[in-house]
């Protein structure tokens, strides 16, 4: 008689919830190493040397730091600038921060008709359906929430409104100050000031 085969154990990775041996091909890689390196040694030797590596610079970082400190006294603080944190995307590309800015851009369509855009008012704090419903009232015109091309929303307003809305912005939400206001004429960023 044949036997059984027995059912095979496989190891799941609980930070990303795939099975260790793909933990690498994951969402986010650099959250499973921990895991990976007490759980499943095994599997990522490299792991294992890079983590000894990083425990043996950061112990002589922080002896030198010690050292350091100790010889420039007891109430001086050490003088190393922080540095700021940087958001690293897939890739080892860098993500910028955004810029604290209103676009607004006026789009022709059928020869005559208007659409104005507004985009960044929400990197103000502003609530963009409540914004919407002020512009639609201030105006007299259908103003909604869309999302843009690059996947952000933004207002559109019905109409050519761009000849007032500079003052409407900055009288409803002070918050947004008249020089972060920029409008999009012929493909260029002109500011509204």
């Amino acid at each position: 008689m044949a036997e059984k085969p027995q059912p095979v154990l496989v190891l799941y990775c609980p930070v990303c919830s795939l099975p260790a041996e793909y933990c690498e091909f994951g969402p986010d890689f650099e959250k499973c190493k921990p895991w990976l390196i007490r759980n499943a040694p095994d599997l990522y030797p490299d792991l294992l040397k890079e983590a000894n590596a990083k425990e043996a610079a950061e112990a002589s970082n922080q002896l030198q730091s010690t050292s350091i400190s100790s010889a420039a006294g007891d109430g001086a603080a050490s003088s190393a600038p922080k540095q700021e944190e940087v958001k690293r995307l897939p890739g080892g590309k860098i993500k910028k921060k955004e810029k604290q800015e209103v676009v607004i851009e006026k789009v022709t369509r059928n020869k005559r008709k208007c659409i104005t855009t507004v985009k960044g008012l929400d990197l103000f704090g502003v609530k963009l359906s409540d914004a919407s419903k002020k512009l639609g009232k201030k105006f007299a015109t259908g103003a909604s929430v869309v999302k843009g091309p690059t996947e952000k929303e933004q207002i559109d307003v019905q109409g050519d409104i761009a000849y007032d809305i500079v003052d409407f912005l900055t009288e409803t939400w002070p918050d947004v100050p008249e020089t972060a206001i920029f409008f999009i004429e012929d493909g260029k960023k002109v500011p509204a000031a």
